[in-house]
């Protein structure tokens, strides 16, 4: 890739390995989570593959976040999802992991380019 070729343009549907991928959980997780939370419903394909959009990959940061980080029951994560003030709060904890997704992508180039100008 050169130093002027445009970032990827950022895709409109996401399969489930792409997901359990970028957040390190398993597939199986996702669809458990998919029948225990109402706000993650990723919508099928024609061959019936759960393809996930950007909102759906939003919520499944707060759920990572509400699970995984602060170690929420599954019961406990729904009632914080109720609660407004706690996801106002859950949504600003997700810009700052874009951010932080984003600088790690920027550094791991900047090291690209210094490995090929070594």
């Amino acid at each position: 890739m050169s130093l002027f070729e445009k970032e990827e343009t950022q895709k409109l549907y996401y399969t489930i390995s792409e997901i359990s991928e970028m957040f390190d959980i398993n597939a199986s997780t996702l669809r458990y989570w998919e029948k225990e939370f109402n706000t993650l419903s990723p919508s099928k394909n024609k061959k019936g593959n759960r393809i996930f959009t950007i909102k759906d990959i939003e919520n499944i940061r707060i759920l990572v976040e509400l699970i995984k980080i602060k170690g929420y029951t599954i019961q406990g994560a729904k009632d914080a999802l109720k609660t407004k003030s706690e996801t106002e709060t859950f949504q600003k904890s997700t810009n700052q992991a874009e951010v932080i997704a984003k600088l790690q992508d920027i550094k791991a180039k900047l090291l690209e380019i210094r490995d090929k100008l070594d």
